[in-house]
């Protein structure tokens, strides 16, 4: 209370703890801990382990190369940009919320002449092994993630929808193969065929086709040819490579 010479007072309220207890806003926004944050330590952020490998496989999937698609389950947002890597951040305001890497584009899955799931590995550390993570793609009306699973321990499982799979041909290997790794092909099966070589000797030589293709990533390191020999003992490229089949096969006898 104010009291003036006049005789005239004013009122002033008092306001107590409640006065504003109307209902407070919150705008809950995803966890950006450790992804973009300028105040933590370089080693704090999100650190891919390696770089992605080539885009590779069916050509009408290349167009997804660039984009990204989310998935929340529960407290957790799913982020998956094919060919490149797969990421999964807490949507939560605690301090010390996860983000991290569950995978980096490696190499594809190839089952009976079929691309079968992407396989992102080399993600963030989980005891003594790194994350994992296996794409499968399924028809779908529009491209997105579907499903999230972790089947074992830091090997994660999911579902991608496109409708760009749901042609029965449109995740066959061999059309995506070169003119050249195809008659390799075609020869490996006449040899299994003809029982020439041993089951374990086709699936041997069907992986260094897809390795040569790009598909899968090598298991070893290839020895660069010597042009000047190969010029010398073969009379032309296709005789070279005819050999050079003879000699897959006869060493998986």
């Amino acid at each position: 209370v104010l009291i003036f010479g006049n005789g005239l007072f004013l009122l002033i309220p008092i306001l107590g703890p409640y006065s504003f207890a109307g209902k407070m806003k919150i705008v809950e926004e995803p966890n950006t801990f450790g992804l973009n944050n300028p105040f933590l330590a370089q080693g704090s952020r999100l650190q891919p382990k390696v770089t992605p490998g080539p885009v590779s496989g069916p050509a009408h999937l290349r167009r997804l190369a660039g984009k990204c698609f989310s998935y929340i389950e529960s407290t957790y947002k799913y982020e998956f940009c094919p060919f490149h890597n797969i990421t999964q951040h807490e949507q939560s305001f605690r301090w010390n919320a996860y983000s991290g890497i569950l995978g980096i584009w490696q190499e594809w899955e190839i089952v009976n002449n079929t691309f079968l799931a992407m396989w992102m590995r080399e993600g963030d550390a989980c005891g003594n092994k790194n994350r994992q993570t296996k794409v499968i793609l399924t028809c779908g009306g529009s491209s997105k993630l579907a499903q999230v699973s972790e089947p074992t321990t830091c090997v994660y499982s999911l579902t991608f929808e496109t409708p760009l799979v749901c042609h029965p041909h449109s995740l066959l290997v061999y059309p995506t193969l070169s003119d050249k790794l195809q008659m390799e092909w075609d020869e490996v099966e006449q040899a299994r065929y003809e029982n020439l070589i041993t089951e374990q000797g086709y699936n041997n030589l069907l992986r260094d086709i897809f390795e040569d293709a790009g598909f899968l990533k090598s298991q070893k390191v290839k020895e660069k040819p010597d042009i000047t020999t190969t010029s010398k003992t073969h009379d032309s490229l296709q005789k070279c490579n005819e050999v050079s089949s003879l000699e897959r096969i006869q060493n998986n006898l």
